[in-house]
């Protein structure tokens, strides 16, 4: 079978626009954080975010966070395929309002908490972690 030189062009043409979709359907934090928010204004501060600031190996990178007063707290990875991490709904009962897990992440980037409180309020914390090649320290 010969091609030519338009078909190969479109062919190419069709298979570099279907590698970008997916990466455009993907979400963003900024959408994960509209959707907690409802729009609504996040304040800096009134959320503490513990996460190393260099992590040797991307598939578990421990984190905590806090934030008193707090009904919800939702855990973002910026630039993860799908930055939505976690969820933590806390109940009347409940003693404390922190949290902490292990995270993915695809690379170096921005952890994001977005805290709901009680007054109906938002506020966030973001933490920086740089993801070292390999798990060399490089």
């Amino acid at each position: 079978m010969e091609l030519s030189r338009r078909e190969t062009l479109t062919l190419g043409l069709g298979a570099a626009v279907l590698t970008l979709m997916p990466f455009r359907a993907n979400a963003t934090a900024e959408d994960g954080i509209a959707a907690f928010t409802g729009g609504a204004e996040v304040a800096e501060g009134g959320v503490t975010l513990t996460a190393p600031e260099i992590a040797e190996n991307g598939n578990t990178v421990p984190i905590e966070v806090s934030a008193p007063g707090a009904v919800s707290i939702l855990i973002l990875a910026a630039s993860n395929p799908e930055p939505g991490v976690a969820t933590f709904n806390f109940g009347p009962l409940a003693a404390e309002q922190a949290a902490s897990t292990r995270i993915r992440l695809a690379g170096t980037q921005d952890v994001i908490a977005v805290a709901k409180m009680a007054d109906g309020s938002f506020a966030k914390a973001t933490a920086t972690v740089k993801v070292t090649i390999g798990g060399c320290g490089g």
